[in-house]
This record gives C-alpha cells, structure tokens and sequence, in this order.
C-alpha cells in the first residue's frame, strides 16, 4: 500500500485505552421492550411529535417532524405502541420532549421502506433528500445534520469531503469496528456525499494504531477514482475538524469559519456508513454501534444499539456495572458528557458509554499555574489556554473573547497535560457560554 503519513501541529498523547473492546466484532443488543425517542437528538431546532399516546407505530416511521432547515426528522426504532408523548432526561443534561414506545417485539417494517436505487443513477438532489428524510446526522457526537453540510453558501466553493476515521478519542471503538466489519459501507457512503456535493476528491483518514482498518478500507475504495486512504499519526485531537483538514490538505479553517470556508466537507466514517445504508435499504437512522467500555463494567463490548434504548438496559448486557462506580460518560472522556444517571437513552450521537470505576474519576486537586506553557504548546487551535481561562474565572468575558475564546474546539488537550490540574477547558466552557449568551441578548435589543 502506498499511503501517506499525516499530522497537524500540537495535540497530546492521552492513554489509548482501547484494547478492550478493539478485537471485539460488534454484536446485536436484544430487542428492548420500551424505547425513549427524544425529539432533540441534534444540533438545530428539536422536531415536533406526529404521533400521540395510544398510536400504532412501526419500525422506521416518522414520529418527529423537523420544523427547521437545521433539524431532521425522528423515526421509531421499533414497532409497537406508543405509551407517551412527555419531557423525559436524555443526555444532553437536560429535559426534552420524548415520545415513549413499547415495543411488540415483532420489528414490523413500515411499509415507505424501500431500497432508493443505485448511487450512480440517483441524482445530487435526490440524494440529500434521502439523506434528509433518513434523519442522518453526524455520528461522531456532535450530531450536525448531514444534509445542511451538503448545502454550503453560493459562495463556499467546496471541493473536497473528508472522512473522519480517527477515532482518536481514548476507550472508543465502535468507528473502529465499523470499518472493519463495513468497509464496503463507508466507501458506499463517501461516493454518495462526493456525489451530492459535486465533488471530485475524497479523503478517508485513519490513524495509524489502526493498521488492519487502514487495509481494509483501502481495499474497498482501491480503484475508486478520487478516493485517497491516508494514515494519519496517532495523536488527540487528530480527528477534529480543523485539524483533519489541515493533515489532508494543507488548508487552515479561518478563525470564525467553517469547513466549508476551507473548501471542505468533513463527515465521520459512521455518518457515511448510515448514508450508504439508507440508500440501499431505505431505513432511517434508527440505530448505531456504541462502545461500552471501563473498569466499571464487567464485560466491555462493541453493540449495535437501537435508538431509545436506555443505558441501563445496555449496561445489563454487558454484565453490569462491577464494583463502586466513580463516573458515567456519554462518549469518551475527553469530550464526552458526564450522567448522573443510568435511566437515559441512547441517541444518534452516542459513540459510547464510558463506565469509570471510583479510582479512575477522582479529581486532582488544582494548583497555582506555574507559566510552563504546556498548554500552549498542545492547543491545536494554537490559542492560549491559561490566558483565556484566568480572564474567564474573573468574569472578564470580553477579553476572553478578545483571546479568541470562542474558536476553543473544547478538546481538552490543555487540562490534560497541565501539571497544575488547572480546570482549563471547563472554565474556557464558561466563558464561551457568556460569550454566546450576550450576544444573543445584543442582538435582541
């Protein structure tokens, strides 16, 4: 194989942590008896339920309209009846609009699915459309819906998609798996968004700890004109945005800007992959591989998890928890989102759940900073971390913003490697928040 070695300037080399669950093939969860469909499962405006208490529903329906350009539809995981329409917890912290279903366990297919045809003879428009109806979004946790990344400004001359296959947060696997177990899939999927964009080139980039994925992939796509595979270093937070341009490319992201600004797409391999699948078979969205991993669960596993499933009931099959648990993360522990409960659903964005015995979430007491500069060094935005967060623990909001607060891509890197254990990222959080908040109050006068 003759691929290229990529890489982007900074970043850190946190514990991989993934020899858990990396061999392991991903396998079915068993079907759940009750599922929790929020209606906010992406960035964007949350969709209005279709459906009432009572209603007969079948897997693949559409129970949620998007009522917004950034917002996608919601479907049912199952087939059955539906319980409730209520605000229930989900992962995000907060309490969303969900329709609860219990499932009759016979998985009854609607009957609007169907395959959509061959990617060669589907046109642009058509396959956003499906893109859009199938309720895709990004599935590497940050759930931007896919079909608002296809339809860039006029004025964004995009020429290029790139693949994210990374997975260059610790503990997680479940894009590692899909690679593997889907490679056909995830180049499937990268032809239709380079065809939806009118696009010529394409880039799949995975880090090089992943060696059997890299051979995989690049035996899938070899022959496909317009396609690179490229190994990218291994190192966090090379599967961010900016920085997988930048390796790919050589082109920077303007501060302020988007991908789209740098002529670029940026897409995960498990977005693709569900791309792929919706042509061909016509489902939605209406399941995902997540990785259950940590000390704090007894048997770590690789699962294809229907949407709605609650995290205890995936947790129950993988053993349970073991032993006194310190933290519950939705995601990895660099950028995932910490539970106070186990009673939520799994939703589009969930790349994994991450069970941290008591030993592994203890928190280091902070100290005074000592001016190393560590954390300038490591910054990938190449901002400065202890500058931004000292201005934003005295409320001095402006001159954070004025520091470039705001291009944060909050991965972490600079608490990680701080010997002081100053909370760097959480208070640059805060000050991105304030930011945001008073600016929306500016624009509202």
């Amino acid at each position: 194989m003759n691929i290229r070695t990529l890489t982007f300037k900074g970043g850190t080399h946190p514990p991989h942590s993934k020899k858990a669950t990396e061999m392991h093939a991903v396998e079915r969860t068993l079907e759940p008896k009750l599922v929790i469909i929020p209606m906010q499962q992406h960035i964007g405006a949350p969709c209005e339920p279709i459906v009432k208490a009572g209603d007969e529903v079948k897997l693949g329906q559409k129970i949620g309209e998007a009522k917004g350009f950034v917002s996608v539809p919601v479907h049912s995981s199952v087939s059955g009846r539906v319980v409730s329409v209520e605000p229930r917890l989900y992962t995000g912290g907060t309490v969303v609009t969900c329709v609860v279903i219990e499932s009759d366990m016979q998985n009854t297919v609607h009957p609007d699915i169907a395959p959509k045809g061959d990617i060669e003879n589907l046109t642009a428009d058509e396959i956003k459309t499906i893109i859009k109806d199938a309720g895709i979004v990004g599935m590497g946790g940050a759930a931007f819906p896919t079909h608002v990344k296809l339809a860039p400004p006029p004025d964004k001359k995009v020429d290029t998609v790139i693949l994210n296959g990374a997975e260059c947060e610790p503990y997680l696997t479940a894009d590692h798996r899909l690679m593997l177990e889907s490679p056909e899939d995830v180049v499937d999927g990268l032809k239709a968004l380079m065809k939806a964009l009118g696009v010529k080139k394409g880039f799949i980039g995975i880090e090089v700890n992943k060696p059997d994925a890299i051979e995989v992939i690049y035996n899938a796509a070899k022959g496909i004109e317009g396609i690179e595979v490229v190994a990218l270093k291994t190192k966090y937070p090379q599967g961010a945005e900016k920085q997988l341009i930048y390796a790919c490319t050589g082109r920077e992201v303007p501060s302020g800007g988007l991908p789209a600004d740098a002529g670029v797409v940026v897409n995960n391999v498990g977005t693709a992959a569900a791309v792929a699948k919706a042509i061909k078979t016509g489902m939605p969205l209406v399941e995902r591989i997540v990785t259950i991993t940590g000390a704090g669960v007894k048997t770590p596993k690789n699962l294809m998890v229907k949407i709605g499933t609650s995290f205890r009931e995936v947790v129950e099959q993988c053993g349970g928890l073991n032993g006194q648990v310190g933290k519950i993360v939705a995601g990895g522990p660099m950028m995932g989102i910490t539970q106070f409960s186990l009673d939520v659903p799994v939703i589009k964005g969930t790349s994994g759940i991450l069970i941290l015995s008591e030993q592994e979430a203890r928190l280091p007491k902070p100290s005074n900073c000592i001016r190393c500069g560590k954390c300038i060094d490591v910054c990938p935005i190449n901002l400065m971390p202890i500058n931004i967060s000292a201005n934003a623990l005295l409320d001095r909001f402006e001159q954070a913003e004025g520091l470039h607060a705001m291009d944060c891509i909050e991965c972490g890197s600079c608490s990680f490697v701080c010997p002081a254990k100053r909370p760097l990222v959480d208070s640059i959080r805060v000050a991105k928040r304030e930011i945001l908040a008073r600016r929306k109050k500016a624009q509202s006068k």
